[in-house]
């Protein structure tokens, strides 16, 4: 008998990390495999699949323009439990911690079905930053019975939450497979779209308002400064990251203003880019596997493994330190060599197979 197995996307990075195991899942035949797209970010997420290869099997089309996390989290948990009782998965697999991800997670539970999380354990201790993904991904932990753990240190941040050892596993991130997929899919290896110095994505909820302003300003500083560098910023479309960016960086003669960019066009830019910065947690992750120098534009971070390697740092949303560090990097060539190194602490291209071979040991009924 063959298992039913549902996996659950909704934003763009849930598409990229999850397609490696999307990928793997479909090459089993023992497996019916249903994708699931919650469309939490829908208009970013047919041209992801397209390149993945992948696919979605049904979208739930849960988003509404300018609705609460409240109404989110209702539409999704309601949804979810009509899908989930009449496809009777017997595992449903999402990565990461968004709101989609909580919310299947949650109906799981209500439904007795096991949950497996990819990318468990991620952790930055405070439940306010990032809002409300530190929430999201503490209440997954409790409510997943497969755990797939990037890092040591996610592993670690499980196993110290009372998760049962067997149920925690160290597979490697799969935004590195991802990688690997892309850099081998792209055919050509000339210059990207864009020329420019400094890639700049910022977007994340807790830096909307005051702190994507002081990020803004941050970057015509250094063009006053550096007056050849050049800027590109592709802008996520939610309305309240376009007004303060429009009203501040438009017309700017050294900064590019972009549509988001597509996932392979990510990849080829950031290869080009001398300086990356960053609030984007898959960047931080991606950054460091192609030898760029990451600035987080986040005053706290729950991948610190790349901090503490010496090839990101932390620099928060204050404008004096964003300029500071960039103008750093940017004047002393021994300090970008030494964050330019590269090496990826998050895995090694290989974590979609090992989460393959421990949910065929799950279901079967025998110890991974």
């Amino acid at each position: 008998m063959k298992n039913n197995i549902v996996c659950i996307v909704g934003t763009r990075p849930e598409v990229i990390k999850m397609a490696p195991v999307i990928r793997a899942l479909r090459g089993v035949p023992a497996f019916n495999l249903e994708v699931l797209c919650s469309g939490q970010h829908r208009d970013l997420l047919a041209p992801l699949a397209a390149w993945f290869e992948i696919g979605f099997d049904d979208d739930l089309k849960v988003m509404s323009d300018n609705q609460s996390l409240g109404e989110l989290t209702a539409r999704l948990l309601q949804a979810f439990e009509r899908r989930f009782a009449a496809a009777r998965p017997d595992l449903v697999i999402a990565q990461g911690d968004t709101t989609t991800v909580m919310c299947a997670a949650l109906t799981c539970f209500y439904q007795g079905i096991a949950f497996a999380h990819v990318e468990a354990g991620l952790r930055t201790f405070n439940l306010g930053n990032p809002f409300p993904e530190e929430y999201n991904r503490v209440a997954v932990t409790r409510l997943a019975q497969l755990h797939f753990c990037p890092t040591r240190r996610a592993l670690d941040n499980v196993l110290n939450e009372r998760v049962d050892a067997t149920a925690a596993h160290l597979t490697g991130n799969t935004v590195i497979d991802a990688l690997h997929f892309t850099i081998g899919k792209l055919q050509t290896t000339g210059a990207p779209p864009f020329d420019h110095d400094i890639l700049l994505t910022a977007h994340r909820r807790e830096n909307h308002g005051a702190p994507l302003v002081a990020i803004c300003q941050a970057v015509l500083d250094l063009c006053r400064e550096f007056p050849h560098l050049k800027v590109l910023y592709p802008v996520h479309p939610n309305p309240n990251v376009r007004a303060t960016v429009q009203r501040l960086l438009a017309g700017h003669p050294q900064v590019t203003l972009s549509e988001p960019l597509s996932y392979p066009e990510l990849i080829a830019t950031m290869q080009h880019a001398r300086l990356i910065l960053t609030d984007s947690g898959g960047i931080q992750e991606e950054a460091p596997a192609l030898a760029k120098p990451v600035l987080v534009l986040r005053t706290v971070t729950e991948r610190p493994e790349a901090v503490e390697l010496g090839v990101a740092m932390v620099v928060g949303t204050e404008r004096a330190a964003i300029v500071g560090a960039a103008r750093d990097l940017l004047r002393d060539d021994r300090l970008y060599a030494r964050m330019a190194r590269g090496g990826s602490p998050y895995g090694d291209g290989h974590a979609a197979a090992r989460i393959l071979d421990i949910v065929r040991s799950y279901l079967h009924g025998a110890a991974p």
